[in-house]
C-alpha cells in the first residue's frame, strides 16, 4: 500500500488544516464504556474481546483463549505502574496484544494521554519525515511507540486536546491519500 505524497510538510501543517474534532459514534460509546477502568484499574475479558473487534478483529481467537483471571491479574498490573514500557510489557503478554494492540487498550481507557500506534499513522509520519525509520510502519519496538508518543503529546498539549484526537487525525488523513489496500493479503 501507498500513499499519495502529502500535501502538507509538517505534522503541525496537518493538524492545523485536516483537523477532525468528533469521535465516532461506535468508538466514543467503547470509551465511554470503559471509562471506569482507569478508576477499577482493571480489564475484563469481555472488555479485552470488546477492544480487539474495534482495533483488530483477526486477533479474536488469541486474544480469547486469555483467561479472564490472567486479564484481570495484568490489567491490575498495567493500571497500577507509571512505568510507560512496564505497561506494553503487562499487556503483550496476553495472547493476540501486539505493541499496537496494546496501544489501542491504553487509548480506549485513556484517550488524553494516548493514542493508537498504527501502520496508517506511521506511514503518514514517515512520508513528513517526521519519523525516520521502519518506513513500513510494521514490527513497532517499545522505542518506535514511546517516541510516537511524546510527538503525540507534544502536539496535543500545544493544541489543547487529547492525544486521541491528535491520532486520529492522523490516522483520517491517512485514509484520505491512501492508494490501494492496507494489507496485501494472498
Amino acid at each position: 500500500m501507498t500513499i499519495r505524497k502529502p500535501r502538507y510538510k509538517t505534522l503541525r501543517d496537518i493538524l492545523a488544516n485536516e483537523f477532525v474534532t468528533e469521535e465516532d459514534s461506535v468508538t466514543a460509546d467503547l470509551i465511554k464504556s470503559l471509562r471506569h477502568v482507569k478508576r477499577e484499574k482493571v480489564l475484563t475479558k469481555r472488555e479485552l474481546i470488546a477492544i480487539c473487534r474495534w482495533k483488530s478483529p483477526r486477533a479474536i481467537r488469541h486474544i480469547k483463549a486469555n483467561h479472564p483471571a490472567t486479564v484481570r491479574r495484568l490489567t491490575l498490573k498495567v493500571f497500577s505502574t507509571r512505568s510507560e514500557q512496564k505497561r506494553i510489557e503487562y499487556l503483550t503478554k496476553l495472547r493476540g496484544v501486539s505493541l499496537p494492540m496494546a496501544s489501542a487498550i491504553l487509548t480506549l481507557v485513556d484517550p488524553k494521554r494516548y493514542g493508537v500506534i498504527d501502520i496508517r499513522v506511521w506511514q503518514l509520519l514517515f512520508a513528513i519525515n517526521s519519523v525516520r525509520k521502519n518506513p513500513k510502519g510494521i514490527g513497532f519496538t517499545f522505542k518506535n511507540w514511546y517516541n510516537y508518543l511524546c510527538k503525540l503529546r507534544y502536539h496535543a498539549k500545544e493544541l489543547g486536546v487529547s492525544v486521541r484526537a491528535v491520532e486520529r487525525t492522523l490516522f483520517y488523513y491517512h485514509r484520505e491519500i491512501q492508494v490501494g489496500v492496507l494489507y496485501n493479503v494472498e
